[in-house]
């Protein structure tokens, strides 16, 4: 699925495109957020979900590497290799 398609889902459909397409990367969390961070071929996916609800609450897409910098510091190469 091409970025310009994911944007355009409903929030269903990208929910069911990060689990079925999507490759877990990282995780990080802000004080109401666990941010989950999903690979799909050409760009990321961030999912907000709630602390409190576990809900997703919002959906980032970015193709750009430079925004990967919040997650580098929880990151292994060998953990990165052997996926």
């Amino acid at each position: 699925m091409k970025l310009s398609e994911f944007i355009v889902l409903n929030q269903e459909e990208k929910r069911f495109a990060v689990l079925h397409e999507g490759v877990p990367v990282a995780q990080r969390q802000l004080s109401d957020y666990m941010i989950f961070l999903f690979r799909l071929p050409g760009y990321f996916v961030e999912t907000y979900c709630s602390k409190d609800t576990k809900a997703v609450q919002e959906y980032r897409v970015f193709h750009n590497p430079a925004h990967l910098t919040p997650y580098l510091d929880g990151l292994s190469i060998e953990e990165l290799m052997n996926r």
